[in-house]
């Protein structure tokens, strides 16, 4: 049996999959606005470090909202960039096929600074284990980087700067907006790693 990561292609699933080198990536377009340019790094990133990379498609944008999809939040939004239960649909949608591959582990690459959103908290990893446990297929959901800073993790993962500098974190689209949450997030984990190069 394997182990897989949803890998994103952003600054803590890159990060993550450097440091636990996992069998299987798996990148998602659920229709979000940066799901070329999110697959397009993850392939290179799963490229480079010998993982075999599948890419699932599902259309959702009808159900997303804000950055994520280039709308308006819904109203409750807690951020601009709150997509209602989406790190359940994506852990589904990755064991979903993760099945057929395989896998008996899947890694998520959420961060303490994630804990903004409750998708994102030791909580939910613990609950969404529960489920994917206790369903046929029996997959064990575990986010190794639940406790630590994004910095953190870089530190630890051991990540060169010349993999890490492929990251792609806007959630607007395949370029950097500079002005969403995951580009501020960008700019700061960035500059508190390396200063202002």
């Amino acid at each position: 049996m394997d182990k897989g990561i949803l890998l994103s292609g952003g600054l803590d699933s890159v990060s993550l999959a450097y440091w636990k080198r996992p069998d299987i990536a798996l990148s998602l377009d659920y229709g979000q606005a940066a799901a070329e340019k999110e697959i397009e790094v993850s392939a290179i990133i799963a490229k480079e470090l010998g993982m075999d990379h599948y890419i699932v498609r599902v259309d959702c944008s009808s159900l997303g909202s804000g950055d994520l999809v280039n709308g308006s939040a819904i109203n409750g939004s807690p951020s601009t960039e709150w997509w209602p239960y989406r790190n359940q649909l994506l852990v589904t949608l990755a064991c979903m096929k993760g099945i057929s591959l395989g896998i008996n582990e899947l890694m998520a690459g959420s961060v303490l600074s994630d804990g903004f959103h409750k998708d994102g908290t030791i909580g939910f990893y613990e609950r969404i284990n529960e489920l994917m446990s206790y369903q046929e297929g029996n997959i064990k959901i575990t986010a190794p980087a639940i406790h630590l800073s994004s910095v953190e993790l870089i530190k630890i993962s051991g990540i060169p700067a010349s993999l890490l500098h492929w990251a792609h974190s806007c959630h607007t689209g395949s370029v950097a907006c500079g002005k969403c949450r995951g580009c501020l997030k960008y700019q700061y984990t960035l500059r508190t790693l390396y200063g202002d190069q």
